[in-house]
């Protein structure tokens, strides 16, 4: 497929996902939110990175900037 002439900014791409695609994003960030919560308690001050379900969840302050798979190391099998 090639590739498009114009550009896509995320608002009008997060406005697509809830409109057209139906996707809750207020419940999303309710549920990162949450999840993110339960990562953090009790660890002050607050990390920079918290892993929850193999996610790893970036923070700049209390702000989440991003959110990434955290990689599986692959187990070596000794003969």
């Amino acid at each position: 497929m090639k590739k498009s002439e114009v550009h896509i900014t995320d608002h009008a791409l997060v406005r697509y996902l809830e409109r057209a695609m139906g996707v809750d994003v207020e419940g999303l960030r309710r549920r990162i939110g949450r999840q993110v919560d339960m990562g953090i308690l009790d660890k002050m001050p607050v990390p920079d990175a918290v892993v929850v379900n193999g996610i790893r969840y970036r923070l700049h302050g209390k702000r989440v900037t991003t959110c990434m798979p955290v990689k599986q190391r692959r187990k070596v099998r000794r003969r």
